[in-house]
């Protein structure tokens, strides 16, 4: 389907005891996007149409970044730099699809690399990311600073009872590193992120001690 715009990030979610999955989307539009193909149309329809920022591939309007929560109750929609919006979904009494207001957990000075969703099961949505500050190279002339950086590992909490968005908790990591991938919690696994970074991946959770392998290479 022709969507008149640029995709830069999409991911699907359930809602708890569901049986479809929806899609959203983060686009150059400047809103989150939430679809649901109609079988009978062989077709996307448009759940909903969220306005949060101006139009284009802006680096501080929210888009590049996507996660959903693997339990289907909310997704951060986040940006190359400072923004970060969570969204939180439900049903109203006719089963549809309902959408929070947003809620702010912005970082000024914050470049962001990677956005993932932690799997914690039905405890409260757990969010991490990849961050950088950037504000003493911005302030140092010499640029000595810009040559010291340190990339944060930083875990978003969305505590659900008080409706709000609180860093629960940062650290430092390989400057190289770039990516996350969420492993599997709950039931299925001791949940916790992988770090990529050069040459190695490592196993990172709070309160966890961290478990580090090098990625094999050929002679």
């Amino acid at each position: 389907m022709e969507c008149f715009g640029l995709i830069r990030s999409m991911v699907t979610f359930r809602l708890p005891g569901a049986a479809t999955d929806y899609l959203v989307l983060g686009s150059d539009s400047g809103r989150v996007s939430v679809l649901e193909f109609v079988k009978e149309r062989n077709q996307f329809e448009r759940v909903h149409l969220e306005t949060f920022g101006k139009s284009g591939c802006r680096r501080a309007v929210a888009g590049q970044h996507l996660a959903a929560d693997p339990k289907g109750r909310a997704i951060m929609i986040a940006a190359v730099e400072k923004q970060k919006l969570v969204y939180i979904f439900n049903r109203d009494g006719s089963s549809k699809l309902t959408i929070s207001s947003p809620l702010e957990a912005h970082k000024a000075n914050t470049i962001n690399f990677s956005v993932v969703a932690v799997d914690v099961g039905y405890d409260n949505p757990i969010f991490a990311c990849i961050e950088l500050d950037y504000s003493d190279a911005d302030q140092d002339d010499t640029g000595e600073a810009a040559t010291e950086f340190n990339k944060m590992l930083t875990f978003y909490e969305l505590d659900l009872g008080l409706n709000h968005v609180v860093r629960k908790a940062s650290e430092p990591i390989d400057p190289a590193s770039s990516m996350l991938i969420p492993v599997p919690g709950d039931t299925d696994g001791p949940s916790g992120v992988l770090v990529c970074a050069e040459n190695k991946i490592a196993y990172k959770k709070p309160d966890h001690e961290d478990v580090v392998t090098l990625i094999p290479r050929r002679r």
